[in-house]
């Protein structure tokens, strides 16, 4: 971010639309890297968040406060599918709020970069509302289809490891890219091909899924595949990094042998 854009959100005397005006500006020209990024969260989640970071920023909100904003609208999708019996209007409401919390949870990381605010407690809170989330919309899933559809047990069972699963994969992607950012090791990213084959990975797909929550065949369909790739996609994804850490262990192996026989 430039000096004079920073200067605006400093500017007490700046108002809320030239601060918005000039976050649109920034994030616009300012944007991590999409390759090999799942497609809705590259093309459709993070357009939307950098509209959302921008009028966060615009009324001085903090990452944290967004954060924390992002929760609420995924507790309140999940509150949704307990509170009422499935539906058509409540498969809608929960799929909405789950993906505004999910546009909400990229747009914390954007006003922190932003505003100059990027913080190792910030990013540690971010995480753990993710790590959270994550599985908790699984749990959430089974415990309302025992509610409301227990002859669909199976679909339960089928949510529960759906969430472990996730949980376990998201661990394994958060430790493996630290230890080879702290390896200062590039990152594999992969191409737009890659966006596409990962779409029914993207969290955004399983947010929007809860479309079909009201009709119960069609949901579990849908579920269950998207369940099916998930613990594929994971199996094949710590694979790799189980062989990337292996080799990079290799490496810092060698360097410290010909260290000492040097």
């Amino acid at each position: 971010m430039t000096q004079a854009a920073a200067s605006i959100f400093t500017d007490p005397n700046s108002t809320w639309m030239q601060r918005f005006q000039s976050a649109r500006g920034v994030l616009d020209a300012a944007q991590k890297p999409g390759n090999g990024v799942p497609a809705y969260t590259r093309w459709v989640n993070r357009r939307i968040a950098r509209l959302v970071a921008s009028i966060a920023a615009a009324f001085h909100w903090t990452p944290n406060i967004v954060t924390a904003i992002s929760f609420t609208f995924s507790a309140l999708g999940m509150a949704i599918l307990i509170a009422f019996p499935p539906s058509i209007i409540s498969g809608i409401g929960a799929a909405f709020f789950l993906a505004v919390g999910y546009i909400c949870d990229s747009a914390d990381g954007q006003v922190a970069r932003l505003t100059g605010t990027s913080s190792k407690t910030g990013e540690w809170v971010d995480h753990v509302v993710d790590a959270f989330r994550s599985p908790a919309i699984h749990l959430t899933t089974a415990i309302a289809l025992m509610i409301y559809r227990p002859e669909q047990w199976w679909l339960a069972i089928v949510a529960l490891v759906y969430g472990a699963v996730t949980s376990t994969q998201f661990l394994s992607q958060i430790l493996a890219e630290a230890f080879i950012r702290a390896a200062q090791r590039p990152q594999r990213r992969g191409g737009t091909l890659r966006s596409f084959v990962l779409l029914p990975t993207d969290p955004g797909t399983l947010c929007w899924s809860f479309i079909f929550w009201g009709i119960a065949a069609p949901f579990a369909t849908v579920y269950t595949t998207l369940a099916v790739i998930a613990v594929s996609h994971a199996a094949v994804s710590m694979r790799r990094r189980y062989r990337d850490l292996s080799a990079l262990d290799r490496e810092n192996h060698g360097e410290r042998k010909g260290g000492q026989n040097a």
